[in-house]
């Protein structure tokens, strides 16, 4: 259900809110929270840049 909300919200925002939720993302990545491969499949570009661009791009990669 948490992932059906996320994609309509990302669906229906502007631009503007689909790049501070792939900060969001982004920042729970880097604190542990999250992992890359639980990024909704809109924002895994823009959050793989984030944290590229963050020196920490090691933790951008998909496994399996």
């Amino acid at each position: 259900m948490v992932t059906l909300l996320t994609y309509l919200i990302i669906f229906f925002q502007r631009k503007e809110g689909k790049e501070m939720m792939a900060m969001l993302w982004s920042q729970q990545i880097m604190l542990g929270k999250k992992t890359y491969e639980q990024v909704p499949r809109l924002l895994k570009e823009q959050v793989k840049e984030i944290l590229t661009d963050s020196g920490m791009e090691e933790l951008a990669k998909e496994v399996g």
